[in-house]
């Protein structure tokens, strides 16, 4: 069976508008047969062919540009070119339907020249096995890029938790533990990473709290720390709060020879 065994009608000029006399358009019919256009993958092509006219407005008008003829399948070529450069020959039918779209309506009627054409998209054998094995590589890569970034992901989280990190170091590399001052130095400003289903000031909020509890390490200033949170909550008014927060100081006294501030 040919490959261009099923054609469409040419598309006829737009008739003219009620009320006017019709302008008598120099009309023809023209065909693009067999033409190969590169698709969204430049050297993967989608062989496209297409029913044509062209018409040009008044009975005897010299036209300006050359052989009509050549210049509408020129319009028709370049605008058919330019849709297909969007699709994979993979997408054969939505590639159609755009490319339909595109030549449909007359291209350049301003001039009193247009062309408009109906396409039909044919894709062999040796360019669809070369859309395949793109689109397998694009989607190996994809994974790819996704495992890296997880891990990169993971190790920036495991990083800016000092817990996590001192175990994730001992569990990688026993033999140098002593490194890990160093470690600790060299990424005093890492943050965690962003998570977007999540809080930021909620998250900054956490990190400062643990900061403050890792600097405030003797049981006289964690009490200041305790009456001055005491004291905040019963100023916001959160009783249920402020209570818990009484609890914790109440259950952990200072000793009498201490002396607090």
């Amino acid at each position: 069976m040919s490959l261009f065994a099923r054609r469409r009608g040419r598309p006829e000029p737009p008739p003219a508008a009620s009320g006017q006399a019709a302008p008598s358009p120099t009309a023809a019919t023209v065909e693009l047969c067999g033409e190969r256009l590169p698709s969204r993958v430049p050297s993967v092509f989608f062989i496209v062919h297409i029913d044509g006219s062209w018409y040009v407005e008044g009975a005897g008008s010299e036209e300006p540009y050359g052989d009509p003829a050549v210049r509408a399948r020129s319009q028709l070529r370049e605008r058919a070119g330019q849709t297909l450069t969007h699709y994979t020959v993979l997408e054969r039918a939505a590639a159609q339907d755009a490319v339909n779209q595109a030549i449909a309506r007359p291209l350049n009627p301003v001039t009193g020249f247009t062309a408009s054409g109906i396409a039909e998209l044919f894709v062999d054998d040796g360019d669809r096995s070369l859309a395949l094995e793109h689109l397998r590589r694009e989607q190996e890569g994809d994974l790819q890029r996704h495992d890296a970034h997880r891990h990169l992901v993971f190790l920036q989280r495991v990083f800016a938790d000092p817990d996590l990190r001192r175990v994730w170091w001992i569990d990688q590399h026993p033999d140098r533990i002593g490194d890990l001052s160093a470690l600790k130095a060299a990424l005093e400003d890492l943050r965690a990473p962003h998570d977007s289903d999540r809080d930021t000031l909620r998250d900054e909020i956490g990190r400062f709290i643990d900061q403050l509890l890792d600097d405030f390490r003797s049981p006289e200033q964690r009490e200041v720390l305790l009456r001055a949170l005491t004291q905040t909550l019963r100023t916001l008014g959160s009783s249920d709060l402020q209570k818990t927060a009484a609890s914790w100081l109440h259950a952990h006294p200072t000793s009498p020879g201490d002396g607090t501030a």
